[in-house]
């Protein structure tokens, strides 16, 4: 097994964490080979290996295709971890190698040119970690629809021992994730223009918002022209520290995105206990499966979101019974062992 992958950095987001976890379970699962699996890990400037693997890092474009034209093994199967790193195909001397492309979302959603779906039917076998991205990738790119494909649901940790319950006061919207402007989509200025609605409801309410991005000026222009100050935080970006803090003192953890391949931050939330405000028309609804473990919501209806999100606040027999199934949800289903488990199964 070759596997191409994002650097595994301290600063991670969705694909990179998700990718550490899958080859960690990868290479566990390949303790018994002859030969172990080969990491190839691009952007990074060094790597431990996981489980006693071999390790090639690239951290630029050329240095990746002067990696990918040396190396050398017997490897049956190649799996990219980003559709980008198709361009490295034509440099690997590995023909009799089955190809395995994983989609996580937005990077996937997009037309290609005609040299692009030359490497694109490459592909032998695609992975998507929801329904969602499999079918927004196959809008772009119909001809795909009978290729092989595997949907693989995401999953991170391991079960808590002890679930806390969030402070009574002040009752908190938590957000997090990245806001630039050229994904605008996550639902920030939506969960703004209904905040006016839920304090008139839920006086004491606060949206927490953590994350950074260029679109953070706008957003805060919002929340000043709204006169909201008071009842919505930025926080920036945090450490992982002061998130798990941050989720185990809010009561609801919301991303009513119009984009969302699949949402770890979905799976965080839920591990902790915190019911999920998602949106009608991603892949949150996979994730979260409303009203099981919280509620969904059209991001462009602000009455709904508004309605959605003071059912959430509210504290009761209702809010607990979706904290303790928010938290069953994920250890039926979402843990780590649970996506490796899957990983493995669709791969082999």
């Amino acid at each position: 097994m070759l596997g191409i992958f994002p650097a595994f950095t301290t600063q991670t987001g969705g694909i990179q964490a998700s990718g550490k976890i899958a080859w960690s379970g990868i290479t566990a699962h390949a303790i018994q080979w002859p030969t172990p699996p080969l990491l190839f890990l691009y952007g990074g400037t060094a790597a431990e290996p996981l489980n006693g693997e071999r390790v090639v890092v690239a951290r630029h474009k050329t240095a990746a295709i002067l990696a990918a034209l040396r190396i050398r093994c017997q490897a049956r199967s190649i799996l990219l971890w980003h559709i980008s790193f198709l361009q490295l195909l034509p440099f690997l001397r590995l023909p009799r190698a089955r190809t395995v492309l994983f989609l996580h979302g937005i990077e996937a959603w997009q037309p290609r040119g005609w040299a692009f779906r030359a490497l694109l039917r490459r592909v032998d076998l695609f992975l998507s970690n929801s329904d969602y991205t499999w079918d927004r990738f196959l809008v772009d790119n119909p001809t795909f629809h009978a290729t092989p494909h595997r949907t693989v649901h995401l999953g991170i940790g391991t079960p808590l021992t002890a679930i806390s319950e969030p402070l009574v006061f002040p009752p908190a919207v938590l957000m997090v994730g990245r806001f630039a402007r050229g994904e605008d989509y996550k639902g920030h200025r939506e969960m703004i223009a209904a905040w006016p609605a839920v304090r008139q409801r839920v006086p004491t309410a606060e949206l927490w918002i953590v994350g950074e991005g260029d679109l953070r000026p706008d957003l805060e222009t919002l929340v000043s022209a709204s006169g909201l100050e008071r009842g919505i935080r930025f926080f920036g970006g945090v450490s992982d520290e002061e998130k798990e803090r941050l989720l185990q003192r809010c009561r609801v953890m919301a991303l009513p995105s119009r984009g969302e391949g699949f949402g770890l931050v979905y799976l965080e939330a839920m591990r902790i206990g915190r019911p999920c405000l998602v949106s009608t028309l991603d892949a949150g609804r996979e994730v979260v499966n409303p009203p099981e473990a919280g509620l969904s919501a059209d991001p462009r209806d602000l009455r709904a979101l508004a309605d959605a999100t003071c059912r959430l606040l509210s504290p009761g027999q209702e809010w607990d019974e979706w904290s303790l199934r928010a938290r069953l949800r994920y250890e039926q289903h979402f843990t780590a062992a649970h996506f490796q488990q899957r990983l493995i199964e669709a791969l082999w």
